[in-house]
């Protein structure tokens, strides 16, 4: 199974924001993504800046549930 994942330092910024966003599916994560721009970046939801967001994407490996 993979993870998704955002990387702020992907956008520039003045506040050189490094917080990385991960979720298991592209919906929840956008939707994470959106409301950390919008609440610390000042960012406005919009159609446009999800399309922007779904392009940073990207995908890892995600970590084995230990028990």
């Amino acid at each position: 199974m993979t993870r998704k994942f955002i990387d702020c330092r992907e956008f520039p910024s003045e506040m050189k924001c490094t917080i990385a966003i991960s979720a298991d599916s592209t919906d929840e994560l956008v939707n994470a993504a959106v409301a950390h721009a919008v609440s610390v970046h000042g960012e406005h939801d919009s159609p446009a800046f999800r399309a922007e967001l779904r392009k940073a994407v990207h995908e890892m490996a995600a970590a084995r549930n230990v028990a």
